[in-house]
């Protein structure tokens, strides 16, 4: 290469450079910015999920001192008087609600308002029906507590299973212990019922006069009672 290109050459590299120093001058900022916001962000996305983290601990152990109180007037008022907000408001009025009160009509109506609100999740909302279903006991006519457990024992529901037990109670209730029993055993097979709910199912079906019956496939779940000796 000759002398003449070289120095072209040279010349042209060292008016890249300056172009380049121009440029981060006046642009370079913008990057340090971009990675300024990444790295705060991935500071404040930390901080938010040990704050809520401490905040459910907080709201957790709380609810548990209200349920050691013993007398139902002061675990009421220790409910009552928990802050809570977005979900915790829900969980924190089903346990309100399940606290003996003589005020009825006003447990009623605030499980009726958890159960309507669209902005719950689906769990919370059919606690509300169960809670209400049970609560309000044979004071209510069946075919509207068998309506109510209806709408939640469809497949998908995340309290199916147990508002089927409840539906095959209310065939006991009404008088038919065959049907209730094919119900219970039925559902003794069911994949989805849990540990306490065998057994719970377990005892109804004895206490019917039937036999228990041998999960089909792997208890993935739980594993089925053992049936008594002798």
């Amino acid at each position: 290469m000759s002398t003449p290109d070289s120095f072209i050459d040279e010349v042209t590299e060292a008016v890249r450079r300056d172009k380049l120093y121009a440029a981060f001058r006046k642009y370079g900022w913008i990057g340090l910015a971009v990675i300024l916001l990444i790295v705060g962000g991935a500071g404040y996305n930390e901080w938010s999920k040990a704050r809520a983290a401490a905040r459910a601990q907080a709201f957790g152990d709380a609810l548990l001192d209200a349920v050691d109180l013993g007398a139902p007037a002061d675990r009421l008022a220790a409910f009552a008087a928990i802050p809570a907000d977005g979900e915790q408001v829900a969980i924190q009025q089903l346990l309100i609600a399940s606290v003996a009160s003589d005020d009825r009509p006003a447990t009623l109506a605030a499980l009726d308002k958890l159960a309507a609100d669209t902005t719950l999740a689906p769990v919370y909302r059919d606690l509300a029906v169960l809670r209400k279903v049970l609560f309000q006991g044979s004071e209510a006519p069946v075919a509207d507590r068998r309506a109510a457990l209806q709408q939640i024992a469809v497949p998908g529901r995340p309290l199916r299973v147990l508002a089927e037990e409840q539906l095959a109670y209310l065939l006991v209730e009404e008088g038919k212990p065959a049907d209730a029993l094919t119900a219970l055993t039925t559902l003794y097979q069911d994949q989805e019922a849990t540990q306490a709910l065998l057994e719970r199912l377990d005892q109804a079906i004895r206490a019917l006069g039937g036999s228990v019956p041998e999960r089909a496939g792997p208890a993935t779940t739980a594993p089925a009672p053992q049936a008594d000796a002798g």
